[in-house]
C-alpha cells in the first residue's frame, strides 16, 4: 500500500493487476475511482486521477486492498 503525495488533485491512481485478488474492496470504497474487469474480475482503473472530492474513498480504497495493489502517488 502506498500513500504517498496524499494532495489530490495532483495525485495519480495505480493499479497492479498481477498483484489483484479479485477482492472488489476498492470498488465498494470508491466506485467512481474503480471497478472490476467482467472477465477477470481484477482492479481496472476508472479515474487515473480522482477528484479532490473523492480523496478519502481513494485512501480508503487502497487501505482496504488486501493484496496491496494500489498505489496513490
Amino acid at each position: 500500500m502506498t500513500l504517498a503525495g496524499q494532495a489530490f488533485g495532483s495525485g495519480r491512481v495505480g493499479a497492479e493487476r498481477d498483484r489483484c485478488v479479485g477482492a472488489g474492496q476498492c470498488v465498494l470504497a470508491a466506485p467512481g475511482v474503480f471497478d472490476q474487469d467482467e472477465e477477470d474480475g481484477l482492479v481496472r482503473v476508472l479515474a487515473e486521477r480522482p477528484s479532490v472530492a473523492e480523496s478519502d474513498a481513494v485512501r480508503a480504497a487502497v487501505r482496504a486492498c488486501p493484496s496491496g495493489a494500489l498505489t496513490l502517488r
